[in-house]
C-alpha cells in the first residue's frame, strides 16, 4: 500500500487522477507502476517485465527503483521486509 509521496505530481495523479506536473508521454506507465506498487507487499510483486526493478545503493540503500522511461524512475521503499 502506498503511504506517501515526495513529488506532488505523483501524489495528485494517484489520489485524484490529475496529470499536472507530469510528462504526458509517461502518464500511462506511471499509472501502471503506481497501481502495482499500491498492491505490492514485497519486491518480487513488482519484478515485472519492463519495470527493471533493482535495489539502490549508497545513501539510498533500502530503496528500490523501477524505470519509467530513459533516466526517469519511481523510487520507493517497503516499510516492512
Amino acid at each position: 500500500m502506498i503511504r506517501g509521496f515526495r513529488q506532488k505530481g505523483l501524489k495528485r495523479l494517484f489520489e485524484n487522477g490529475e496529470r499536472k506536473g507530469l510528462r504526458a508521454d509517461q502518464i500511462e506507465k506511471i499509472e501502471n507502476i503506481l497501481a502495482v506498487l499500491n498492491h505490492a507487499r514485497k519486491p518480487s510483486d513488482i519484478d515485472l517485465p519492463g519495470f527493471r526493478l533493482h535495489p539502490l545503493k549508497g545513501n539510498l540503500r533500502g530503496f528500490w527503483s523501477v524505470t519509467v522511461q530513459a533516466n526517469w524512475r519511481v523510487i520507493f521503499r517497503f516499510e516492512q521486509g
